[in-house]
């Protein structure tokens, strides 16, 4: 991991709003406009905490916000199952959507082990 001087330096944030973005390309033709907002919401959810947590003062709270974030790609991962079992989304697109989701939840998991244990220099604000 690279040294962190802004918040787009962060890979977790980067590749959120990747996933995100893929989201909305996704759902923009959904009728079911309840599981379209909820899975767009938590895709959003996921890349503001990283932005919130990443504007806090200190690392433990970073760490709590980084949480957030993996507690919001669980819960869009949920949404990702259920929109495959309503035939909403194709296997390939579920299987894409469902790497890209895997990609942001191991790098926050990575993340969350450099901010606890206080890496020196890791992040400058």
């Amino acid at each position: 991991m690279g040294k962190i001087i802004k918040l787009e330096d962060i890979e977790a944030w980067q590749d959120a709003r990747f996933l995100a973005k893929s989201i909305y390309k996704i759902t923009e033709s959904w009728k079911d406009f309840s599981l379209k907002d909820q899975m767009r919401r938590a895709a959003i959810s996921i890349m503001a905490n990283i932005a919130e947590g990443y504007a806090r003062s200190g690392n433990r709270e970073f760490v709590q916000f980084m949480f957030i974030s993996k507690a919001s790609a669980s819960e869009l991962q949920s949404h990702l199952y259920l929109s495959l079992d309503l035939s909403y989304i194709s296997q390939e697109n579920f299987k894409a959507v469902y790497e890209q989701l895997d990609k942001v939840q191991r790098k926050l998991s990575s993340f969350i082990k450099v901010l606890r244990n206080n890496a020196k220099n890791a992040i400058t604000r």
